[in-house]
């Protein structure tokens, strides 16, 4: 049976009398995918079916004919207009409805993203997108395609908190590979503007790892910006890669970041002035690469790890002896660098004022109080947690036929002299 779509009444009445129960809204579905092409066709048609329909009841339908009125490009003149039922739409629409369509409700949201950055608005956009996330998700282990659209959104408008907050969650699961290279890269930026380096290594790390079968753009920036992050929070940086990293990573990405790769050399000299002189002789090409704020940091953060490696050594020291050993230009410029980092928690020290003499001290963390019980606990639930994982995924991939037949064909048989020798018996 087709939709009879010859008139805008027969839409809106068709969609209104199916949009109850799931099996009546299953149906409507079919009889809208056999009217697509007419939908898409007169759009403008339709459009003025939106306004009378209740889009938190109608959902199915209103997807359909907004996906259509979307489609094709809007003018910056009218892409406000087109802003606002797109957002309400996406705030109010039923969840259930919607996944049934998750193609035509990603290309919606998609839409609003180029919109508001063509207005350069992306603010607009953060609440949305995260609203659409949530309601297009299966579940939280899920990474969808608007993943990487809000987190640039975030990135753009300065919202760092908020997309910091759907970083917390852990992804298990990835349907497309360019989603997931993109939402590690904008992940690990949004990492950067919350200080969070130990995060943001972590996202760059995935990209850098991850299995690909070309070299692309994202990986590069992202191994551009590890090397950085590294420098940062580190104080140091290691050109190996894990054994895991595809071939096709570890044969290119030194080769498409030399400067980086230099930089880090220079770093590891722990001499400022070579380093400073190396950025100003690669000014260009730092800035090119949108990366000289970082490249900034990696100079400071020298500063800082002179200063860590005195704590190995002495016990106290002058802020006039830290500031010469550390090639600080100033004791009070030491004694700031100092305050930061006892402030950061990277050194445990206390600055006499009077003789400007500085002490180090070891970890006062006892690891008895409730707070850090708590939040040992915590990390023990998750790692049981991610274990528990890994298992049923490792026993999943071992049943799958196509992962099985893929082993066959690659590795060789084993010899018995492959296995390492195993004690038949124990004696306890």
């Amino acid at each position: 049976m087709n939709l009879n779509v010859n008139s805008v009444d027969s839409l809106v009445t068709e969609i209104q009398g199916l949009s109850g129960s799931p099996q009546d809204v299953s149906h409507l579905n079919n009889l809208l995918k056999q009217s697509e092409d007419v939908i898409r066709s007169q759009a403008a048609t339709f459009a003025p079916c939106l306004t009378r329909l209740d889009p938190a009841v109608h959902s199915l339908g209103y997807l359909y004919v907004l996906e259509a009125c979307t489609a094709s490009p809007v003018p910056e003149a009218q892409a406000n207009e087109l802003i606002l039922p797109v957002v309400r739409f996406i705030d109010v629409c039923s969840a259930e409805q919607i996944r049934l369509v998750p193609d035509k409700f990603i290309a919606v949201c998609k839409r609003l993203h180029e919109l508001v950055m063509t207005l350069n608005a992306p603010m607009r956009a953060v609440g949305p997108l995260l609203t659409a996330i949530r309601k297009i998700q299966p579940s939280p282990e899920h990474l969808t395609p608007l993943h990487p659209d809000f987190l640039q959104v975030c990135l753009s408008a300065k919202c760092y908190k908020i997309g910091y907050s759907i970083l917390e969650d852990d992804i298990y699961k990835v349907d497309q590979p360019r989603d997931f290279f993109l939402y590690c890269y904008y992940g690990g930026m949004i990492c950067i503007g919350q200080k969070r380096f130990a995060k943001a290594l972590e996202l760059f790390h995935n990209v850098v790892t991850a299995p690909m079968s070309s070299m692309n753009a994202i990986a590069v920036e992202a191994y551009k910006k590890y090397i950085l992050v590294s420098l940062i929070h580190l104080r140091q940086f290691s050109s190996t890669f894990p054994k895991y990293t595809s071939s096709v990573a570890q044969r290119n990405l030194k080769n498409f970041s030399q400067p980086y790769i230099e930089l880090a050399n220079s770093y590891s000299t722990g001499n400022i002035s070579e380093l400073q002189a190396f950025v100003q002789a690669n000014q260009e090409k730092f800035e090119n690469g949108n990366n000289l704020g970082l490249v900034k940091q990696v100079v400071s953060s020298m500063y800082k790890r002179n200063i860590q490696r005195l704590t190995q050594t002495y016990l106290t020291l002058s802020l006039q002896d830290i500031a010469n050993t550390a090639q600080i230009n100033s004791p009070k410029e030491a004694e700031m660098h100092v305050l930061e980092m006892i402030e950061d928690g990277e050194i445990y020290a206390t600055i006499n004022q009077k003789d400007g003499m500085v002490r180090f001290l070891e970890d006062p963390e006892q690891y008895k109080t409730c707070e850090m019980i708590e939040h040992i606990d915590s990390s023990i639930q998750r790692i049981m947690k991610l274990s528990k994982k890994l298992t049923t995924m490792d026993e999943s991939m071992s049943c799958d036929p196509l992962y099985l037949s893929k082993v066959g064909r690659e590795r060789q048989r084993f010899d018995f002299d492959d296995f390492d020798n195993v004690p038949q018996k124990f004696n306890l």
